[in-house]
């Protein structure tokens, strides 16, 4: 008698090749899908898989885990080396095409795609074992040999592209922040036509001033621990902040009512970059809390600073390297603390020590080429 394992399948062909796709049971995936802690010591040439990233294992474990009723994992790829059989319910039509795939208990799965969410069910079922009970699709190839898998794994991830930032924003649902922001650009009056939903980077000719991905972590850094109501009135005070901060900011009006392109304004000006949006989010944060009854009026400041790219002898090293805007955490809060320095906030000990870090190596430059 020989043992093996048996799955419904539908059989399909790709590239004069048959593949099949099955439901496998989630309490089944750690124990046919192993990962090979030898393997993965081989250089990578001589590895089929991927080294397993463990660091990535827990989030995607709690998001399963905190999510049961609505998660979503979309299906593995596997690569089978073994006499497989398929047993189709009939000749001819649809049932030629679905049946039992009969798979021995010697054969080797390898998976070409799904490792880490392979990793991640496994982690899940530890905590929660009766989450054995639901499936999840898997891809089977039958792939005798290194070579082949190797290549499967470079053309599964050779045209996959990671959402945006900002449509992950757009689209994301579970995230509190983010349905937040969502509501601030939808209520401003000022923000719903400077936004730009999907992506996170702006070309030249876009009519956009600011990208959702940038709004939402300026505005989380805004809200950072203080106390609000509800989701409404957290947007009611975001919408509230980014409103008298453009009060400030006359290119940002200009470009609201069409006498400046957005274009321009990004290519002459600091204050409409992600790192200006952030740093004035953590700005406005520190303003709110210290100040939480007049906080507005202490905005006037921002009108004495000189925004402008040009102004290299400001910017340079804060919120630009070599004339390119960076968005590094060091550039984060050098930029915030100038803009504190406008506004007469006192900086953090962190931010002390890094504006006098900044501050003495800006010196050494001075003197250096004074010499």
């Amino acid at each position: 008698m020989r043992f093996g394992y048996t799955f419904p399948a539908i059989r399909g062909v790709q590239a004069n090749r048959e593949y099949f796709t099955s439901m496998c049971p989630l309490r089944l995936i750690p124990k046919i899908f192993l990962f090979d802690e030898d393997e993965a010591e081989l250089s990578p040439e001589l590895r089929a898989q991927r080294t397993l990233n463990r660091g990535r294992v827990p989030d995607m474990a709690d998001y399963l885990l905190r999510n049961r009723d609505n998660y979503v994992f979309s299906a593995l790829t596997a690569s089978i080396d073994g006499d497989v059989q398929f047993e189709s319910l009939g000749e001819d039509g649809h049932e030629s095409l679905v049946g039992l795939l009969r798979v021995p208990m010697d054969s080797k799965f390898i998976i070409n795609d799904g490792q880490h969410r392979r990793a991640a069910i496994e982690e899940a079922l530890r905590q929660q074992p009766d989450l054995g009970d639901e499936s999840i699709a898997v891809v089977f190839f039958l792939d005798p040999g290194l070579q082949r898998c190797q290549q499967m794994f470079a053309d599964l991830n050779r045209h996959g592209i990671r959402p945006s930032k900002s449509l992950g924003v757009l689209y994301d649902h579970r995230d509190d922040m983010a349905k937040l922001v969502r509501l601030t650009v939808l209520k401003s009056k000022f923000l719903k036509d400077l936004v730009e939903m999907e992506r996170s980077n702006l070309s030249p000719r876009s009519r956009k001033l600011f990208t959702l991905s940038a709004l939402y972590h300026a505005t989380d850094e805004l809200l950072k621990n203080i106390k609000l109501n509800d989701q409404e009135e957290a947007a009611e005070r975001a919408i509230e902040f980014w409103e008298a901060v453009a009060a400030h900011m006359p290119e940002w009006k200009f470009v609201k009512k069409r006498q400046m392109s957005s274009g321009e304004v990004r290519k002459d000006f600091i204050h409409s970059h992600g790192i200006a949006i952030h740093s004035l989010g953590r700005v406005g944060n520190a303003l709110m809390r210290r100040y939480p009854k007049n906080w507005k009026a202490k905005l006037k400041g921002l009108d004495d600073i000189d925004w402008s790219r040009s102004n290299s002898k400001v910017w340079e090293g804060r919120a630009m390297i070599g004339g390119r805007v960076s968005k590094a955490q060091q550039n984060l809060i050098l930029t915030s603390n100038l803009i504190k320095h406008y506004l007469n906030l006192e900086l953090t000990p962190e931010e002390e020590r890094l504006e006098r870090a900044f501050q003495g190596a800006s010196d050494e430059r001075a003197s250096s080429s004074g010499n």
